[in-house]
């Protein structure tokens, strides 16, 4: 099982960036997948995730309105767009298989990728 996350960087504050999770190795197209994020000394948090086929979305407080989140599945793809960036949303953003269940706690993840460094500048 590989998860891998690309379209990380360094932004200013108000920009824009797309985070992109090429997964292979588990039937994509039926497993839930997620968005997760960790800032230094923080916890890991769940920011969304999106159900097999599209029918839950969900998405934390502190990214609704901001962030989106879609799928292909026949490229075994997940995005997430994140628009109006803050600072606070610095961190290392994970992509993960979540089994059936659309869901934003760590504790269900099956399988997790490697992240993508976000930096965004005040």
């Amino acid at each position: 099982v590989q998860l891998q996350a690309s379209g990380g960087g360094l932004v200013q504050a108000g920009g824009s960036l797309r985070l992109s999770c090429q997964a292979s190795g588990f039937p994509f197209g039926d497993d839930a997948v997620g968005w997760f994020r960790q800032a230094p000394g923080q916890e890991r948090e769940g920011i969304s995730c999106i159900s097999s086929s599209d029918t839950n979305i969900f998405y934390a407080d502190a990214v609704e309105g901001r962030f989106s989140i879609s799928r292909e599945n026949a490229k075994n793809m997940v995005y997430l767009d994140m628009n109006n960036l803050k600072p606070e949303d610095t961190a290392v953003y994970y992509c993960a298989s979540l089994g059936f269940y659309c869901s934003l706690h760590p504790g269900i993840v099956e399988y997790w990728g490697k992240g993508t460094q976000v930096t965004v500048s005040s």
